[in-house]
């Protein structure tokens, strides 16, 4: 089963990246604060979800012991939805995906750790790629440059990498709560609860983060639309208008949900399948959005990704 896991997984989240890309609307000045609330709205959710039907004996304190990774990958998110709305799917997510890559480097910098000769070659297969991305989206006078501007095209392509440095820094400091159960600051967890104990903490951040955004919307006059509208029959039903931001926010959660099961089974080779998320979201990107990038673009956005499969392979050898 965990190989049925881990191809869901991929395709969870890359149709995730596929509605937040749809939903994150250029047009929509506050369209990634509206999908932030959303996925706040679907995580906090399946957090209350997951306390009422499984028994992990959650210590609210626990909310505040975690909460430094919590806002970085809340944070890291916040800045991918906002990247979005200027940038292709096609692009963003590949150089997204480099996290797991500075994560690396920082582990070797900070915790004394060494890197297979495999990990080696592909940080430098990676950074390759991400440099002649690089360099092809910011030479001359872009197309993105004449629709922006200067100042919003730079910013816009800025925002994937920050995400990238902010999920990487996540990562780093999840180690120190994941990595031992015997060392976790975490309260009043066992070795078969901590994992749900932070990833339900996570969650109801998240959901938090979404309320205190929902208020500042309101304060602002912002027109956010109604969490749910009444049909004909009486029952509620989510609105038609927010259907992208709540796909995503659902496949979202759902493939964090097929994430863990994939790893527990074999570990070693569902990594680089769930690594090829980027493959799947280029795809779709390419299919459902119709969006087309030079040659020379896909071809170093393909060196990326192979370095991506590659570093999944050396980190579970």
């Amino acid at each position: 089963m965990w190989l049925f896991y881990a191809v869901a997984t991929a395709l969870l989240w890359g149709a995730a990246e596929l509605f937040y890309k749809k939903g994150a609307r250029p047009n929509e000045k506050y369209s990634h604060l509206k999908i932030c609330i959303w996925v706040g709205i679907v995580m906090g959710a399946h957090a209350i979800f997951t306390l009422l039907t499984k028994d992990i004996g959650y210590n609210p304190i626990n909310l505040l012991v975690y909460l430094p990774v919590s806002l970085l990958y809340i944070i890291s998110m916040a800045f991918s939805y906002f990247g979005m709305r200027f940038l292709e799917e096609s692009i963003s997510d590949p150089i997204e995906n480099t996290s797991g890559a500075i994560c690396s480097l920082l582990c070797v910098l900070l915790l004394g750790d060494t890197l297979s000769p495999l990990a080696i070659v592909a940080i430098l297969v990676i950074v390759v790629g991400v440099l002649g991305v690089g360099f092809l989206e910011n030479k001359g006078d872009t197309l993105r440059k004449k629709t922006l501007g200067k100042k919003l095209a730079i910013v816009a392509f800025c925002m994937p990498f920050v995400y990238a440095l902010l999920d990487a820094f996540g990562s780093f400091v999840d180690i120190f709560y994941l990595d031992d159960f015997a060392t976790t600051p975490l309260i009043g967890v066992t070795e078969a609860t901590f994992e749900d104990v932070a990833n339900t903490s996570y969650e109801l951040t998240f959901a938090f983060f979404a309320l205190c955004l929902y208020i500042f919307m309101k304060v602002k006059k912002v027109k956010f639309g109604p969490l749910f509208v009444k049909r004909e029959d009486g029952k509620l039903s989510f609105p038609v208008t927010h259907g992208d931001k709540l796909l995503a926010a659902v496949f979202e959660t759902a493939g964090q949900f097929t994430y863990v099961y994939a790893l527990s089974g074999n570990g070693v080779i569902a990594a680089p399948i769930i690594s090829s998320v980027c493959v799947v979201s280029l795809l779709l990107s390419r299919i459902f959005l119709k969006e087309k990038l030079s040659w020379k673009t896909y071809a170093f956005i393909t060196v990326v990704i192979v370095g991506i499969l590659l570093l999944a392979v050396a980190e579970e050898l």
